[in-house]
């Protein structure tokens, strides 16, 4: 017995929920089948692919080698349909993109509408969450990232660079002591990141400053963003999200300014898929466009 390509896409669907129930979500099918299917798989290639436990399904290594293939299969199945559907002059379907939340937030809703709006067959997902994505297991078909991958099958393309300040609402600076100095900073209330939350070491902009403590911290750039807003305390905050509120100002940018990069992540094999190509062309130029329109505000 043979595999079959549906086996295949169910066992994609389980690898990546690593639960029947996840996988039959998905795809629509009753969890006892997916089972049945799965079941019916390892049979054929006569080796157990998942490890079960009451926690769910996790790969085995023979299944992370079934992965690679499976996924292989996956790639040419769409390239096959764009190809045959001429779905390659046009962008339609569905494209599902992970991204940190001060991006997915700030930057992507123009961006993304802008791209729907001259593609009407186009549904754009955007999953913001303040964490690295999973692509392999297809929580997104390409993500934003903070900083480039160094491990996995993965192409990564530079889009743009985009500048932070420490920041302050104009109420919080009628109330307090003058800042002139970075000495001035100390015992004011600062807003940042959950320390053992940061999901990247380059989102670390209070270390740099030396700052121990936060009394204000969220895991969420829009947290601290509306913290700040709020005259709740100073903060590091992106230069284009400045202009999405008023009476927020640059506290000493000529001692305290960073500067970061964006980066598109996409698995290495979409790179055969004009489709993808093409909105990751569209998504890249349009990043870039709108955090030079945005700062050029601040």
């Amino acid at each position: 017995m043979r595999p079959h390509w549906d086996d295949l896409r169910i066992f994609l669907a389980v690898a990546r929920r690593e639960s029947l129930s996840g996988a039959g979500r998905v795809l629509k099918v009753d969890p006892a089948t997916v089972g049945r299917r799965i079941a019916r798989l390892e049979e054929a290639v006569g080796a157990a692919l998942f490890a079960r436990s009451p926690t769910g399904y996790t790969l085995t290594n023979d299944g992370q080698r079934m992965l690679r293939h499976a996924m292989s299969v996956e790639q040419a199945m769409s390239a096959a349909l764009e190809d045959i559907g001429g779905q390659a002059d046009r962008l339609s379907g569905q494209i599902r993109l992970g991204a940190p939340d001060g991006a997915a937030n700030f930057l992507l809703p123009k961006v993304c509408a802008d791209i729907a709006a001259e593609n009407p067959d186009l549904d754009v997902q955007i999953v913001a969450l303040p964490r690295v994505f999973n692509l392999s297991k297809r929580e997104a078909d390409m993500a934003i990232g903070v900083s480039p991958p160094t491990a996995g099958r993965l192409s990564v393309q530079k889009l743009t660079d985009y500048k932070l300040h420490l920041v302050a609402s104009k109420r919080y600076l009628r109330n307090a002591a003058p800042i002139r100095d970075v000495e001035d900073l100390k015992g004011r209330p600062v807003v940042g990141y959950i320390p053992d939350m940061i999901f990247d070491k380059e989102l670390d902009y209070l270390g740099d400053l030396g700052i121990e403590r936060v009394p204000l911290a969220s895991n969420s750039v829009s947290v601290q963003f509306n913290w700040i807003r709020q005259a709740a305390g100073l903060g590091v905050m992106h230069d284009f999200a400045m202009p999405h509120a008023r009476g927020l100002v640059k506290v000493l940018p000529d001692r305290i300014n960073l500067t970061r990069g964006f980066y598109l992540i996409r698995h290495d094999d979409d790179r055969r898929l004009e489709r993808m190509n093409r909105f990751a062309a569209a998504l890249a130029e349009g990043v870039r466009a709108e955090v030079a329109r945005l700062e050029a505000l601040t």
